[in-house]
């Protein structure tokens, strides 16, 4: 078992970077009439299991040889067998699960811009279930398509790109017969050039054209404001190459903005694609003491890795609340969980993704990569969120009914794509039962917040000017103001805490004038909001002590 600190080390998650691996090359031709018989070295391998699974592996590479040379030959038009060989591989990775996959140079090149935090294109992150439409998971704030209208949860039902692929025919495509992967390859593009978009939005009769130039998207992955005096907002957009370093600026920005140490912190996390595990670590150890943040587990037992936090603590000792919903995935969900088993935070919102899976990204010759699943993570408790999500403390709907798709249409997550790896997939791989971190019932439901006994992560792409950017009234952020009476409450408790605690407060309160209160009076009682939680054991006192390691 390895154990490591996010101060020393790149371990990548979603996207990332490793050693190359080298790529073995096929050579050599079969005869399409007559199959090959396996070389007496192979044949004399031996009977048993290893020998056998040898023998297979040539006849299949045979197998693949021929059907190749079938193609180059007899196909009713002249193919490139460059474009073959892409193709095969990209089908031998559709087959593994939905976060594997090959990756051509441009795509590869692109991956790595964009754990840099800046790409040409339109601005918005995406994802897409088999068969069904591009859904659009959130647009990137300050972009070409949040400037043009484009809404999370709209649909994109066509593209129309300018300089169409080679391989096209017609002047727009359905994005219901793409992948994720040809989707943002054609929406990315130079800066300034146009694409057209259709859009489907509930309420429209027919999909919505937009067209929209093109521009450099910056994303800004950690942003933050102050909602009210000692009340801080910190919107995690994605984790980037420097996103722990920027959450701790921002950190500071908002003690300085306030003048005095925060009382109360909501750390946004909702439609947080993912990122870097290293960053997430590195995130969640502002607040964490000394111990386990996340840990991994590969095919075999002795291949678990250990992310633990270090002893200081630098985010302050203030309450925190973690908003999350359906969007939120992989490195997001790692930075809920670790603070929801630690004790450090409530969260609220909607329950997570449940992208429980880690990718290493390899170079390949010639430019392109590999990213690979090879382990599954849990949080500190020895939970997967695999498939399941991370379950809020305080289940929060947001305010305004589905804008987007068909009237309430559910938000798509890890269990609705094809091939991922399942809840007892995940269980299975749990090298040793971790001692258990007890739960609370923040929100007093009698329900723990334990999940019940993956993403495709979301492909940036790019957009301008187009649609009609209709001003309208901002909306009122149930989630975020349910979370800001959250923290209140808990402050109010925590001084009544300090109170109790000191006599003379009791020995100083001033005499009542006028006429007497009745003991029983309503008015004499203090007025509490009437879904104010409990919150005693999830108090920063409390999160002091850190979880026993697994």
């Amino acid at each position: 078992m390895k154990t490591r600190r996010p101060s020393n080390f790149l371990a990548p998650f979603g996207c990332g970077m490793a050693v190359a691996i080298a790529a073995t090359s096929l050579v050599g031709q079969a005869e399409p009439s007559s199959p090959a018989a396996p070389p007496a070295a192979v044949a004399a391998a031996g009977a048993g299991a290893d020998g056998a699974a040898s023998a297979q592996r040539y006849q299949d590479l045979s197998l693949f040889t021929s059907i190749l040379e079938l193609v180059r030959g007899h196909y009713v038009e002249e193919v490139d067998e460059h474009v073959l060989l892409q193709s095969a591989m990209k089908g031998l990775l559709q087959g593994l699960d939905p976060h594997s996959s090959f990756m051509e140079p441009t795509e590869f090149d692109e991956m790595q811009v964009e754990t840099k935090g800046e790409f040409h294109g339109l601005g918005i992150e995406i994802s897409k279930a088999t068969g069904d439409y591009i859904e659009v998971v959130s647009p990137i704030e300050g972009t070409p398509a949040q400037r043009a209208g484009i809404k999370a949860r709209d649909r994109i039902s066509s593209i129309c790109p300018t300089e169409k692929p080679e391989e096209w025919s017609e002047p727009c495509r359905s994005t219901a017969e793409m992948s994720l992967g040809e989707a943002v390859a054609v929406m990315r593009g130079r800066k300034g050039t146009t694409i057209t978009i259709y859009i489907l939005r509930e309420g429209l009769a027919e999909p919505k054209r937009y067209d929209i130039q093109r521009d450099t998207v910056t994303v800004a992955s950690v942003r933050s404001e102050l909602v009210e005096p000692g009340i801080g907002h910190l919107r995690v957009s994605s984790f980037q190459e420097r996103t722990g370093q920027d959450v701790g600026a921002q950190l500071d920005r908002l003690a300085t903005q306030n003048g005095a140490p925060l009382a109360g912190l909501v750390v946004d996390l909702r439609d947080n694609p993912g990122g870097l595990l290293n960053q997430a670590v590195e995130m969640a150890d502002h607040w964490l003491p000394e111990g386990l943040v996340v840990y991994t587990q590969g095919r075999s037992a002795s291949e678990r890795t250990e992310y633990r936090s270090d002893a200081a603590v630098r985010g302050g000792e203030y309450p925190i609340v973690v908003l999350v919903n359906e969007g939120s995935a992989s490195a997001s969900e790692i930075v809920a969980g670790a603070l929801q088993d630690r004790h450090r935070a409530i969260v609220l919102g909607k329950p997570t993704f449940g992208k429980g899976s880690v990718q290493t990204v390899y170079p390949l010759e010639g430019g392109a990569g590999l990213r690979l699943t090879t382990a599954l993570y849990y949080t500190p408790a020895g939970r997967s969120i695999q498939e399941v999500g991370i379950t809020p403390d305080i289940e929060v709907d947001p305010a305004a009914p589905a804008e987007l798709g068909l009237p309430n249409r559910r938000r798509m997550r890890e269990s609705d794509l094809d091939g991922h790896f399942t809840q007892r997939d995940a269980k299975g791989r749990v090298p040793r039962s971790p001692e258990p971190i007890r739960r609370v019932d923040p929100a007093g439901t009698g329900r723990p917040g334990d999940a019940p006994a993956t993403d495709d992560e979301g492909d940036g792409s790019g957009a301008g000017e187009g649609g009609d950017a209709a001003a309208e009234e901002k909306p009122v952020d149930v989630q975020l103001a349910r979370a800001v009476e959250v923290l209140k409450a808990w402050q109010y408790f925590e001084d009544l805490r300090d109170l109790r605690a000191d006599p003379a407060a009791v020995a100083k309160a001033p005499e009542p004038t006028g006429p007497a209160a009745s003991p029983t009076s309503p008015a004499a009682s203090p007025m509490l909001p009437a879904a104010s939680p409990m919150l005693p054991a999830a108090s920063p006192d409390a999160s002091k002590t850190p979880a026993a390691p697994n």
